[in-house]
């Protein structure tokens, strides 16, 4: 991309985080309540969720995940119980089993304790590390986009397909790339880091500012 033309997008987005950015940040700090707040199951739930997101809408998937909890299976179901509220994610055989190899991970004395767990690593992307080998099916865009949602992702990307494409367009990233391993992830995220400062826009806003500029809304 020419200088010009990248100035001009760049341009753009900062208008778009002027009308968006109040907005932004109240979404940030519901994240952040989860984590000041929240239960350990409200945290469990928001893994669940990025579990399930991986080649299936967010919206659906979200929706899947409250199904659950309301029958009284995201703590308690096997994966046959579960993979059949799971009927608008794809893969959900194999995502309800994720389910439950995590919650087994995180329970103690019969209840979810993931907060005391997380709460010993002084670095987030030790944290990340972790999941990411502990957790079979959380790669590192599913376990950023985790820790992101209740609240500790301030200073770690999600790279999705939507913040990828922008990425290019924004000639951060000179194409996208076919898959994600973890040199190419990190390489990306201290590039995105690295713009995010470059423009004068967090990080945490510039990943939700651009999944709205692909979306039209401010998800999770």
């Amino acid at each position: 991309m020419n200088i010009k033309k990248a100035d001009s997008v760049i341009e753009e987005l900062h208008k778009i985080y002027s009308l968006k950015k109040k907005e932004i940040i109240s979404r940030l700090k519901e994240f952040s309540k989860i984590w000041d707040e929240g239960t350990d199951e409200d945290i469990f739930t928001e893994l669940a969720f990025c579990l399930l997101t991986p080649q299936s809408k967010a919206k659906s998937c979200w929706e899947a995940v409250l199904t659950v909890k309301g029958h009284d299976l995201l703590l308690k179901g096997t994966a046959d119980e579960i993979k059949h509220r799971l009927y608008c994610v794809r893969f959900h055989n194999r995502k309800a089993q994720y389910i439950v190899k995590a919650r087994r991970l995180f329970l103690k004395d019969g209840k979810i304790s993931i907060r005391p767990l997380l709460k010993r690593f002084a670095d987030i992307h030790e944290c990340r590390e972790w999941l990411v080998k502990n957790l079979t099916g959380l790669g590192y865009k599913e376990a950023s986009h985790f820790l992101r949602n209740v609240g500790l992702g301030e200073n770690i990307a999600i790279l999705d397909r939507h913040i990828l494409r922008n990425l290019s367009i924004l000639g951060v990233i000179e194409e996208i790339p076919e898959s994600l391993n973890r040199t190419k992830y990190l390489r990306i995220e201290n590039d995105m880091w690295d713009f995010a400062k470059r423009i004068g826009i967090p990080l945490s806003h510039l990943d939700l500012l651009l999944w709205y500029k692909e979306t039209g809304e401010i998800f999770k």
